[in-house]
Order: structure tokens, then C-alpha cells, then sequence
């Protein structure tokens, strides 16, 4: 699994960003969010190449299935994301109040995924921070088949959409699911040379 590199200090814009920025990310140290906030850095970490996404003939229905939108329910997606009856929950509403600050500074962006027209019924999402070429993923959920994977479609879209080969999506750990999508695992040395080259490049046309 993962590695906590430190515990505690506070989630300001400053201090999320320095983090992304070397490579960590904060998650809470224990059950239900109610232990400190740890600083990550996984090894290996889980990326996904953004010309490596695996796309099956039912995921194309469901893109073409449901609508998709970016930055339009940021705050609904990580209410989405924090629902409680979720298993390793983390994210408090201080959580969720730092990533609406980053949100609001432009920092930080969300996919939608509607059944239906857009602000009718969200079924899915997620949210991530953008560091230059950095995209770094911090959680997604799917209330409708596919959902999420919809909203990584999505996302790959957005990224790749002028094919800078500079830039990094970082999913911080693969899974079985996220590996059937295309995420490897890459080592931290090897984490840190992709790191390094993303945060030379341009930010993507959100």
C-alpha cells in the first residue's frame, strides 16, 4: 500500500499545493476521517497514460449513454465522493471546505456525470487538483453503471486534448478496476522524473 510521510499541519491552498507539487497528497491516518490527515506518497503510485485508456465496447455506450460536464457541481461532486455509507471514507467537511477553496482559486476541478440533461440527476464524478501538467485525482464515485468510468473518459479528454506528452493524471493507487482501465504502477523514482516533467508543462483548457 501506501507510505506516510508526515502527519498533521493544516489543508491552506499554500500548503496543498507545495504538497502536490513533491509528489504527496493528504488522506486521513485511520478509519472515518477522525485521525490526523497523513501526507502520502505511494510507492509504486498508480497513473494512468493518457494514451493508454482502455475503453470497452459498454463503457462507449455509457459515454454515449449520459452527459458530461466539468466544473459545473464541484461542490455536489465531493458531497458525491464523501457520502458515509462509503467504505475508507476520509473526506470531513473540512476536507471537502479546503478543496472548495482550491476550487474557487482555480486549483482544483471536477468531472460530472448526468443522467439526463445537465443539473437534472448527477449519477457520477470525481475531482482532482491541476498543477501545471499535473492532474492529480483525489476520489470519484458512480451512482449508475459506469458513472465514473464515464467521468474518467472524460477527464482523459480534457488532458489529452492537445497530446502534451508532458502531462501526468496521478489515481495515487491502482486497483484491480483502475488497472482494467489502463492505470500502471510506476516506482517513486520513476514517479518523480514523470513529476518533474508534468510540472514543466502547460495546464490543460479547463
Amino acid at each position: 500500500m501506501g507510505e506516510v510521510a508526515g502527519t498533521g499541519g493544516d489543508l491552506e491552498p499554500g500548503t496543498l499545493l507545495a504538497a502536490y507539487r513533491v509528489g504527496l497528497f493528504p488522506m486521513g491516518v485511520g478509519g472515518g476521517g477522525a485521525g490526523p490527515i497523513g501526507w502520502w506518497s505511494p510507492d509504486p503510485r498508480g497513473v494512468l497514460p493518457l494514451d493508454g485508456l482502455r475503453v470497452s465496447k459498454s463503457l462507449r455506450r455509457s459515454v454515449r449513454r449520459y452527459e458530461t460536464t466539468v466544473d459545473t457541481a464541484f461542490d455536489d461532486v465531493v458531497e458525491g465522493c464523501a457520502d458515509p455509507s462509503r467504505p475508507h471514507r476520509w473526506i470531513t467537511p473540512e476536507v471537502a471546505a479546503a478543496y472548495g477553496r482550491l476550487h474557487r482559486l482555480g486549483w482544483a476541478h471536477s468531472v460530472e456525470v448526468w443522467d439526463g440533461a445537465p443539473g437534472e440527476r448527477l449519477v457520477g464524478g470525481l475531482y482532482g487538483v491541476s498543477v501545471s501538467g499535473l492532474f492529480a485525482g483525489e476520489s470519484m464515485f458512480s451512482r449508475a453503471t459506469d458513472a465514473s468510468k464515464v467521468a474518467l473518459v472524460r477527464l482523459v479528454s480534457v488532458l489529452h486534448a492537445d497530446g502534451d506528452p508532458r502531462r501526468l493524471l496521478d489515481v495515487q493507487w491502482s486497483t484491480s478496476h483502475l488497472a482494467s482501465l489502463g492505470v500502471v504502477e510506476l516506482s517513486r523514482a520513476d514517479y518523480a522524473k514523470a513529476l518533474r516533467r508534468a510540472l514543466e508543462a502547460p495546464p490543460p483548457v479547463w
